[in-house]
């Protein structure tokens, strides 16, 4: 026999587990023969819990820590791995004991026990067999324990809780604890990674649902990316509504991290395409295909980007050999497919040719395969718009329609004739009377699109709109009496001699005259025929074509839309030709007085698109504009705000003010007098004003679409520099911040992106916002309690307006244009906000302007007015809070002018130094030794001179600005060149930079030995 193996001990067992290569079953497995082997296994518990502690003291993740904790976790779950269990462990034994060890710990005071006793907890439960079992009052324990961590202040621990209790989820349980708890979490916990972790171990279940697909929508692009796992690996499609599902595909799908793209169409797409067993029709109808088809397209490109061309194809090959989907199989979820995929082979270029030419017919065969599909869709009646199943079945066929239209532009119209087919066809689609209103709007882009010259289209149209308006119908005409009575004479006549040859053929008959019998026989047959003729000339009325005018909305409706369309495709440089003119006249002007609310949109529309193709047209009926935008509807007024601020944006204010409205003067008139022409003059600015006030006025409407469209046209003229007011800056601001505009999606997201883009562009746009700067603290400091402006947070505007002028935020180009300037917008922006604090010294918003004081970046040419305006402020102010902060402020700027102060003194004295050798050496040339120099400074300042005019031409300055610069530089030059020693006002110009930097560098020195005795 062999010598019987030595027993590992609990000590030696922990040294080989932290090895990194060490196999720890081999390690269990021996542990566990010296378990079985101890007779009291109390002394072995306490031994193994003894050293344990060493690792859960320690919260660092170190790698042989983690080995030791798993380690520990594996040895005393193997007991429960087998079948058949010692007798010892029928008890409980080591794992109750170290439960019981790890719950008496839970509350401890350290970090690191609690996070390691949530881990081992979390690994123990993990480790267990599915068929494990333990004692209620244990389950009962964890339970407590763990819910309680859970609200632990340390986001490590609530992780590791949030793992350790997942198994303890029962999920028919409506009021689980645990599934209540994670409800909370997932959605207030302010860690991500307890958020992600709550995702991964949540049970999907009715209550739990709504809050899993909530983190789609998490502002963290981990939590979104495995809230899309989550759905695509556990939650079927059948749970989920129709509005659900679109909604997670059109959020997935259009998010801005292209991680939680690629897990929307590999996990989510993929995950319900395999419940579909592959169907993409299938898909899309669980879709809904006629009512989001804005989210099918993407889905059906993503799956089309990773399915084989060929796979793809063979779903449209059911068709005939025309290349033609029959129109009984017809359905929106196969003609969407046909659409998308042909649009997707045409976009591969020559890779997706050879599989585009199996699907897609000739242009002439599909240009007659939609005429007669289109002519197939019935025309509901009155009495069937009641029956929501016909209406249903109605708008299937239009949807149908509306997707074979936008096959047209796949095909390929190069061909001659198979193009001039095509325009055909569709110019008789359009003059059907029987067409959907739905689909004249893609019918007339499909057309304009053929079509590519603007007269020719201008001329098309008018047809087509000719055509609808008054077609040629045939009507009867009104017979003549006296043309009456003849024929009533004729046709007497005719009897007459009917009867006299009916009797002479019986005469003859009976003399048995049977030649002359014959010749009355065919002089009777010519008679009735001609009675025959008679009469139906008698019966049939007189048909003559005419042209019929129609004025119904739907007739109206489609030449608008045709109109529409086509001012939408011309180019601005076109114009309003005569016949476009006859179209205003006869359909857009009297389309504005419509009593249908849909017929006066589509004109205000075509009104709007006319005035930007001629600038008199515009000015001319611009009042007409601002008049529908005050009285009309909501839906006519919005189109009216759009269309108001794209004329302002192409042709400015000017041509809409009342100087350009009045009659021009004649040659022989005098020519106005000063005061006529500032009389003028002012008459155009109250105009543009006016005009302004009416258009900002919408910012408070309570109709959110008018906000959007009101702040989005203003935001607009403001950035192209056709506006420039800091009253209406203000008032953009305002409606950012007001909590009206919280679920105005578009317009905070308008003026998010405007604001930086705005500010940082020039420092003209800093001095617009730095002159917003008080109205709008004004306006939030003196809003009523009853005000939602009452619930702004005034702080945060302050510090938003701080960050929006900041010197150093400005674009380069607009840094180089502000070297010539002397104060900054923060220094102007400082000394405001001392006046203003010296106003009112007690007020309360003085902490508010304290702290934005604080926070600006000031330059040096500003400091010495600061500090006299700082110690004037400290006598008055009596706030401690404001005191402290305005004191920080003082030595920071008393600090910077010593240190600029010392190294003036130090370059000053090298450069006399300097001097003074020159002047030893050169005993003879004195003179020359001080006029040479300043021969340098003056070619020196007048390079800088031109460099200031170099700049001074790179971006456009307010007058007052070159004002400035003009006397200043005048003053400059006017100064004798002996007066001012040039080179030391160069060196002052560099102190505040090289000041301002060793200040940094020592303020940063002194935060790194701070925190070196924080962490000692």
């Amino acid at each position: 026999m062999g010598v019987e193996k030595k027993l590992l001990r609990i000590k030696e067992a922990f040294q080989l587990a932290q090895q990194p290569h060490q196999n720890q079953a081999k390690l269990v497995v021996a542990l566990s023969h010296t378990y079985r082997t101890m007779e009291d296994k109390i002394i072995f518990h306490e031994e193994f819990v003894h050293y344990l502690k060493y690792a859960m003291v320690v919260y660092k993740r170190e790698p042989v820590v983690e080995r030791t904790i798993e380690f520990a976790a594996k040895f005393v779950t193997s007991f429960h791995q087998s079948d058949v269990e010692d007798d010892e462990e029928e008890d409980g034994g080591i794992l109750n004991y170290l439960f019981t060890f790890l719950l008496k710990s839970h509350e401890a005071n350290s970090n690191a026990v609690r996070f390691r006793v949530c881990q081992l907890i979390n690994k123990l439960l993990g480790n267990l067999p599915e068929n494990a079992r333990i004692d209620d009052d244990l389950f009962d324990k964890i339970n407590e324990a763990m819910l309680i961590r859970l609200k632990d202040k340390i986001p490590n621990v609530r992780l590791q809780a949030v793992l350790a209790i997942s198994r303890l989820q029962d999920p028919k349980d409506d009021e689980c604890p645990v599934a209540n708890a994670y409800t909370i979490l997932i959605e207030n916990d302010s860690n991500s990674e307890v958020r992600r972790a709550v995702l991964s171990c949540i049970v999907p279940s009715a209550k739990t649902l709504p809050k899993i697909v909530g983190r789609t929508r998490d502002v963290k692009e981990a939590v979104r990316r495995l809230a899309y796992q989550v759905l695509g690996e556990k939650v079927h499609m059948r749970v989920m509504s129709i509005a659900q599902r679109v909604m997670l595909l059109q959020q997935g799908l259009n998010d801005r991290s292209e991680a939680v793209k690629q897990a929307t169409q590999k996990h989510l797409l993929q995950s319900w395409l395999r419940f579909m067993q592959g169907n993409i029709l299938e898909l899309l109808h669980r879709l809904d295909v006629e009512n989001s088809s804005e989210v099918a397209v993407p889905v059906l490109n993503a799956l089309f980007s990773v399915t084989p061309l060929n796979e793809l194809v063979e779903v449209c090959k059911k068709n005939d050999d025309r290349k033609l989907i029959s129109m009984e199989t017809l359905t929106p979820e196969i003609t969407l497919y046909w659409r998308v995929l042909c649009e997707y082979l045409k976009s591969k270029g020559d890779e997706g040719e050879e599989f585009l030419e199996q699907i897609l017919p000739e242009p002439v065969v599909f240009a007659e395969f939609l005429l007669s599909y289109i002519q197939s869709i019935p025309v509901v009646s009155d009495e069937q718009r009641s029956d929501i199943s016909y209406i249903g079945h109605v708008m299937t066929k239009e949807f149908i329609g509306q997707q074979l239209v936008l096959i047209i532009k796949t095909l390929d119209t190069s061909e001659e004739g198979g193009r001039k087919r095509l325009l055909a066809v569709l110019q008789e689609i359009l003059t059907l009377p029987t067409t959907p209103t739905s689909l004249v709007s893609s019918l007339a882009e499909r057309l304009l699109h053929i079509v590519t010259d603007d007269s020719r289209r201008t001329q098309i149209v008018t047809e087509i709109i000719s055509e609808i308006r008054a077609p040629i119908v045939t009507v009867g005409v009104k017979i003549d009496p006296a043309e009456a009575r003849k024929k009533e004479l004729k046709m007497a006549e005719i009897k007459v001699k009917l009867l006299e040859a009916k009797e002479a053929l019986e005469n003859c008959i009976t003399l048995q005259d049977f030649n002359r019998a014959a010749e009355l026989k065919e002089e009777i047959n010519a008679l009735e025929d001609s009675r025959v003729n008679l009469l139906k000339e008698t019966e049939q009325i007189e048909m003559k074509e005419v042209h019929v005018e129609k004025n119904d909305p739907e007739t109206l409706q489609k030449c608008l839309i045709l109109c529409y369309e086509l001012l939408k495709q011309m180019a601005p440089s076109t114009g309003i030709s005569a016949t476009m003119n006859g179209v205003i006249e006869s359909l857009i002007l009297p389309g504005i007085i419509s009593v249908h609310p849909i017929i006066r949109n589509l004109a205000v529309l075509c009104l709007g698109c006319c005035g930007l193709q001629n600038q008199d047209f515009a000015s001319k009926y611009f009042v007409l504009l601002l008049q529908v935008l005050q009285i009309d509807d909501v839906t006519i007024k919005i189109s009216a705000l759009k269309a108001i601020f794209d004329q302002l944006m192409t042709f400015g204010i000017e041509p809409f003010t009342t100087k350009n409205t009045k009659a021009v003067q004649s040659e022989g008139e005098e020519i106005n007098t000063d005061e006529q022409e500032s009389k003028e003059a002012k008459e155009v600015t109250a105009t543009a004003k006016n005009v302004l006030k009416l258009l900002s006025d919408f910012l408070d409407s309570e109709v959110s679409e008018l906000r959007t469209g009101a702040a989005e046209g203003l935001a607009k003229l403001m950035f192209s520099g056709l506006l420039v007011s800091s009253r209406v800056l203000s008032r953009l601001l305002l409606s950012w911040y007001n909590p009206v505009t919280e679920e105005d999606v578009r317009l905070r997201h308008c003026l998010g992106v405007f604001f930086p883009m705005f500010a940082y562009a020039s420092r003209t746009n800093q001095e617009c916002f730095e002159e917003a700067f008080f109205p709008t603290l004004q306006t939030l400091l003196n809003a009523p309690a009853s005000s939602p402006l009452a619930e702004i947070d005034i702080a945060n505007v302050t510090e938003l307006l701080v960050d929006l002028t900041r010197p150093s935020g400005l674009n380069p180009q607009a840094k180089n244009s502000q070297d010539y300037q002397a104060l900054t917008v923060h220094d102007n922006l400082a000394i405001k906000i001392c006046n203003e604090i010296l106003t009112s010294p007690c007020s309360p918003e003085v902490r508010v302007y304290s702290k934005a004081l604080s926070s600006l970046e000031l330059s040096s040419n500003v400091t010495k007015d600061l500090l006299v305006l700082l110690n004037e402020i400290l006598e008055q102010v009596k706030d401690r809070v404001c005191q402290r902060a305005l004191e920080k402020i003082k030595r920071q700027l008393e600090k910077g002018t010593q240190e600029s102060g010392d190294q003036a003194g130090v370059a000053l004295d090298a450069s006399t130094k300097a001097m003074a050798t020159a002047c030893d050496s050169r005993d003879e040339k004195n003179k020359e030794v001080f006029i040479t120099p300043l021969k340098n400074v003056k070619a020196t300042r007048a390079s800088k001179t031109t460099q200031h005019k170099t700049d001074r031409g790179r971006r456009k300055v307010t007058a007052s600005g070159r004002t400035n610069r003009r006397r200043w530089t005048s003053e400059a030059d006017s100064e004798s060149d002996h007066d001012v020693p040039e080179p030391q006002s160069e060196m002052r110009m560099r102190l505040p930079r090289r000041a301002k930097t060793a200040a940094l560098a020592k303020s940063k020195l002194n935060l790194e030995q701070l925190l070196s005795e924080d962490v000692n």
